[in-house]
């Protein structure tokens, strides 16, 4: 009888040795069950997503507690979508969470990261058409979307410049692409990552006038992560693991940029790898650049670019940069 007990015994102590520890988060939180998360890109996926799937790949993300599922828009701009409640989180830019807040009723929404530090757009032209600066603007045709925000800024920047707004045509396209430039259209608006990296790798020469430099106001955030305010009151906490394992993404795209733009390959097939990774490449150093670390957003920055739309009559009220962004869920 004794040996029986004896045996019963040893068997439950293993049994007990055996039952799986209640996992944590990298942060020390236990972790229950995964909660279901879903990301509303502004996009199609891109390189500024990838840190987005390279989480999603290794694992960051079921780390956090969290299963993330990354969608493409559907129907409505991303930050309508993300304040009613269809997404989690979602892809925006600085100027679609200011114009949601300075609405007659405002989106409750809220900028929590900078994808990228500084704006990588801007204006693009057939490098033999001699177009070299904002003042050779003039008599040229423009092609872009036709919104008011796209007008504003090519007015200011060539006004900064001291070029006159009038003798420029501007036609509407939707987005125009840089084969376009050899015809009947001059300049377009591109961000460099992509369609900049696409024109190298076709030999397609283009002479390329970052925004940046064009303006001081122009350098505002050009993709951010947002979330509604409901979703931030509701679990802060999920906010901030959703950030952790986001940024560990980011940080991946600078310090591997062939093995991140590997992962993203593997979600957009259609797309030569070697493109993605020279694409990635490009991008790297400017995830994080002068920022103390990945997703970090400063006051100015919103304010710069807030009175610029204020200035244009983009928007009738100010907002203040307190109600647009924070950088409380940062890791």
């Amino acid at each position: 009888m004794k040996r029986v007990a004896l045996i019963i015994i040893t068997a439950m102590l293993l049994a007990g040795c055996n039952q799986p520890v209640n996992p944590q988060t990298p942060s020390g939180t236990p972790v229950q069950e995964l909660s279901k998360v879903s990301v509303i890109l502004d996009y199609l996926p891109n390189t500024n997503h990838t840190g987005l799937y390279v989480a999603l790949e290794k694992g960051y993300y079921t780390q956090e507690g969290l299963s993330v599922e990354i969608l493409q828009p559907s129907e409505g701009a991303t930050a309508t979508l993300i304040a009613t409640g269809k997404g989690t989180f979602g892809v925006s830019y600085q100027e679609d969470v200011i114009y949601a807040l300075a609405a007659e009723d405002p989106l409750p929404i809220r900028a929590i990261a900078a994808i990228i530090q500084h704006n990588t757009s801007g204006f693009a032209s057939y490098a033999p058409k001699g177009i070299d600066s904002v003042t050779d603007f003039e008599g040229k045709v423009y092609a872009g979307w036709g919104s008011p925000a796209e007008e504003a800024v090519i007015q200011a920047c060539m006004e900064r410049a001291s070029a006159d707004f009038s003798k420029l045509r501007l036609v509407s396209t939707g987005e125009a692409t840089y084969p376009a430039l050899q015809s009947n259209v001059d300049i377009i608006w591109i961000y460099y990552a992509w369609h900049g990296v696409q024109a190298e790798q076709d030999g397609f020469p283009l002479t390329y006038l970052p925004l940046i430099d064009l303006h001081p106001a122009l350098d505002y955030y050009t993709p951010v992560l947002i979330a509604s305010e409901e979703v931030i009151a509701a679990n802060p906490e999920m906010v901030s693991r959703f950030l952790a394992a986001t940024a560990r993404g980011y940080q991946d795209c600078v310090d591997d940029p062939p093995g991140s733009a590997a992962i993203l390959a593997k979600h957009i097939p259609e797309y030569d790898p070697t493109f993605l990774e020279k694409s990635q490449e490009w991008l790297a150093p400017r995830y994080i650049d002068d920022a103390p670390r990945w997703g970090e957003m400063r006051t100015e920055v919103w304010d710069s670019y807030t009175a610029f739309m204020v200035e244009a009559g983009l928007i009738t009220t100010s907002v203040a940069s307190d109600r647009a962004f924070s950088n409380a869920w940062l890791p």
